[in-house]
């Protein structure tokens, strides 16, 4: 008996040790969770990442930039319709309990038992303010070690912050799918609306996704989403945060989202978005501008981009349709499954009409095909299928792109050639519209700032203006006539030519430019000297490492079409250099504003208008040629469209100008144009730089390009006259109004004579027939035959003054 009593005595006191044992254990863990766990107050200042939201001159919504998609949202922005949904969904007693529901979690643990035995997701009976911790202070791990974790955060939260507070982090923070953090981002993503108009049903989707929603994918699990939808809906009739009468119309509503999350309703400023995001990035740090949900305001005007995507992909359409056709992208045997073969090719985005199809059957122009998608058959236009046949002829089975079109289909192919165009408000130098090339989904290299090209004749307005500067007018007469250098390739001598071959004799330096006369220019830069060319452009912006060779009077340097375009707005806004931006203002997530484009002082701003004269801000920008050069040049490329190179784009009417570039062997197409409030460079080249071909130049393809987007831009900014500079004075020269520089203009300027007869087989109408071949971009066409010798050449007149106004 006595041992017995002594085994009962130790095995009691056994367990008291164990027990005081466990207890110091547990006393230990505590003591170590509670001080190794993070401090709660640091959520009173937490932001999660949020998108820097991107945005056009005119509010539209262009792009956002983020590692997580998410719109922050204070506690006050969020109708309650949308508390109401989530507090139904995941904690009805949220604004009763300390921070751990424990009915709610002896609910939990009593349904896991039949969730255990029948294989289903176990639950946590989490409470929003336990899952506030999980989501920004723990991991993801599901262990009872975490849920202790929890629970002692979810007490700190609620000492350290108020419940809408909690609220705010949690409906910012929680993860929705469709690539959407957060409330805001989902119903933007989901619906394309903002939470002050989402319907109540809609709502209840939402609140019905943080459980999984992969598992609740609009798209692949309608059914699915639309039960836990309708699941939330009734939950929150129970809780009496909607009526009966609303429950019926709720779930009557069927759940109708958009396709896929989208970046932005407006698309088609790629390009210009990726330049202002690296532009972005260079100044403000990725960390900023990924995570800290700045808001940014650009100078992009959406009427103007459309414009310029559709003129510059139209216009390289063109061209490569010029080209011929390049053959099918793909063949196909029409076995099983060619379809999806079919759809895998990449066609533009931007060109949503187009279709993959393939030929089924060819009789001479009469081409029948099968689209991949949708199995409509057709036959191609008879134009198009002359146009294919002529040179790749199609047959059964060729794989191409094709547009419905009045009833049959178009073909198309995506061009091989690209380019890009620009265009800049002169006077402050906004980027107005960018485009980079013809498709940013098929390349995202940007032409308008990346590629490094020859301007060719573009360049010849910098030297004409450097001549302006000094002892020249735009009277001033230059021959044009032979001439040759040192220095040439294998140590033969340089000697320019005429784009016709064909040499003019004396001419104005407004004809020459007006013109493009190459040896007439470099006759001009060898007198000007090329050091001073140089250095204006470099004034200008053009570039920074031109070296001064006579050949890059012709434009032989290389410059991007961003730069040309810019250096050209000092022609329009009175000689002043401009640097272009993209990046009008940045706001933080507070509202402060840490950046604006324009720096100037405005004194008198903040007085109260009281009747006296409006402030009068100082112009933007360096002033790097003289308002009356500047303006000198803007007349003679007004010229070059009326009656020079870029004739073609007269029909815009007065007041327009510019300049068409055409390099060596046709490897660049330029053409920078402008009227009084707007600039444009385009530019149309293959990113490898081989030949575009023949008789491809300024003219033939960027001015067609040029004159489409013009005709949206000067709706919105009709052209009017160029501002006349204080000082000039203004003489009419070969019935032209000049400017000149006063004292200038008391000099004898003789009128341009007639072009002398070139010597060879050609006479006088051959040199007036190249003068009109080169205004219109044509190539030079075969000289018509010398007349007989004894028929005598058409007289000569006499060149006359013309001295009205110059005495």
């Amino acid at each position: 008996m006595k041992i017995a009593e002594r085994w009962f005595v130790m095995a009691g006191v056994g367990l008291l040790a164990a027990i005081a044992l466990a207890g110091m254990i547990v006393a230990i863990y505590a003591a170590w969770l509670f001080h190794a766990l993070p401090d709660a107050s640091e959520l009173a200042d937490y932001r999660p990442a949020t998108a820097t939201r991107v945005y056009a001159g005119d509010g539209t919504l262009i792009g956002e930039f983020s590692d997580e998609r998410r719109i922050y949202v204070s506690y006050d922005q969020i109708p309650e319709p949308v508390v109401e949904a989530f507090l139904a969904a995941e904690d009805s007693h949220f604004f009763s309990h300390g921070g751990v529901d424990v009915s709610g979690l002896g609910r939990a643990m009593f349904k896991n038992i039949f969730n255990a035995a029948t294989g289903r997701r176990l639950e946590g009976g989490s409470t929003i303010t336990q899952q506030v911790a999980k989501n920004v202070l723990l991991t993801n791990e599901t262990s009872i070690n975490r849920k202790v974790k929890e629970a002692i955060l979810a007490n700190r939260l609620e000492a350290t912050l108020t419940k809408p507070q909690i609220l705010e982090l949690y409906l910012n923070e929680i993860y929705l799918g469709y690539r959407s953090f957060g409330v805001a981002a989902a119903a933007y993503n989901y619906f394309g609306k903002s939470l002050e108009q989402l319907t109540p049903d809609e709502a209840a989707f939402l609140a019905a996704l943080p459980k999984g929603p992969n598992n609740y994918h609009p798209k692949r699990h309608p059914e699915a989403a639309k039960g836990r939808r309708d699941w939330v809906l009734r939950e929150m009739a129970e809780s009496d945060f909607i009526t009966e009468q609303e429950l019926a119309t709720a779930l009557a509503r069927p759940l109708v989202t958009q396709d896929a999350p989208r970046r932005a309703a407006y698309a088609d400023a790629d390009f210009f978005v990726e330049e202002a995001r690296r532009r972005a990035i260079r100044q403000f740090g990725e960390e900023n501008i990924n995570r800290g949900g700045y808001y940014l305001r650009t100078t992009l005007d959406p009427e103007l981009q459309s414009a310029a995507r559709d003129a510059l992909m139209e216009g390289l359409e063109r061209y490569d349709r010029r080209h011929g056709w390049r053959g099918p992208w793909g063949t196909t045997d029409f076995a099983d499954g060619w379809q999806d073969k079919a759809l895998e090719q990449t066609r533009p985005p931007e060109r949503r009409a187009w279709r993959a199809a393939a030929v089924e059957s060819v009789s001479g122009n009469t081409v029948r095909v099968r689209t991949a998608a949708s199995g409509d058959t057709g036959t191609l236009l008879s134009a198009d299928a002359a146009w294919a046949n002529a040179n790749k002829p199609l047959k059964r089975g060729d794989l191409i792109f094709v547009e419905p079109q009045g009833g049959q289909f178009a073909l198309k192919q995506v061009p091989a050639v690209n380019g890009a165009l620009v265009a800049i408000e002169p006077h402050s130098g906004r980027v107005l519209a960018m485009v980079g090339g013809y498709s940013y989904a098929l390349s995202s290299f940007n032409r308008a700032t990346q590629a490094e090209r020859q301007p060719g004749s573009a360049f010849k307005p910098i030297v004409y203006a450097a001549a302006l500067e000094g002892d020249y007018t735009p009277a001033s007469i230059v021959l044009d006539a032979p001439i040759s250098f040192a220095g040439g390739r294998n140590g033969e001598r340089w000697t320019p030519e005429n784009y016709s071959r064909q040499y003019y004799g004396p001419q104005t330096l407004r004809r020459g430019l007006e013109l493009s006369r190459n040896v007439m220019t470099v006759r001009l830069a060898q007198a000007v000297g090329m050091k001073n060319i140089v250095d204006l452009s470099k004034k200008m912006g053009v570039s920074d490492s031109l070296q001064p060779n006579l050949s890059v009077s012709l434009g032989a340097g290389e410059t991007t079409p961003y730069r040309l375009t810019a250096a050209y707005a000092a022609f329009v806004n009175g000689g002043r250099r401009i640097d272009p931006y993209l990046i009008e203002i940045v706001q933080d997530r507070n509202g402060e504003t840490i950046f604006s484009a324009d720096e100037r002082s405005c004194r008198e701003c903040d007085r109260p208008f009281s009747g006296q004269e409006s402030p009068r801000l100082e112009p933007r920008g360096e002033q790097v040629l003289d308002p009356i050069t500047a303006y000198q040049i803007s007349s003679m490329l007004e010229g070059v469209v009326q009656r020079g190179t870029g004739a073609s784009a007269r029909g815009l009417g007065r007041w327009v100008g510019g300049k068409t570039g055409t390099t060596n062997e046709y490897r660049s197409a330029w053409f920078v144009g402008f009227s009084s409030d707007i600039v444009v460079g385009v530019f149309i080249g293959f990113d490898d730089n081989r030949p575009l071909g023949s008789g491809e130049t300024g003219a033939t393809g960027p001015v067609p390009v040029f004159n489409e987007f013009m005709q949206t831009a000067l709706k919105k900014r009709p052209a009017r006259p160029f501002v006349r500079p204080r000082g000039a004075v203004f003489r009419t020269v070969n019935g032209i109004e000049e400017a000149f520089r006063p004292g200038t203009e008391r000099r004898r300027e003789e009128e341009a004579p007639r072009p002398e007869v070139p010597t060879g087989p050609q006479n006088y109408n051959d040199v007036l027939r190249r003068e009109r071949e080169e205004a219109a971009g044509l190539p030079p066409s075969t000289p018509t035959p010398a007349p007989p010798p004894t028929t005598p050449p058409p007289p000569k007149k006499e060149p006359a003054e013309d001295l009205s106004g110059l005495y």
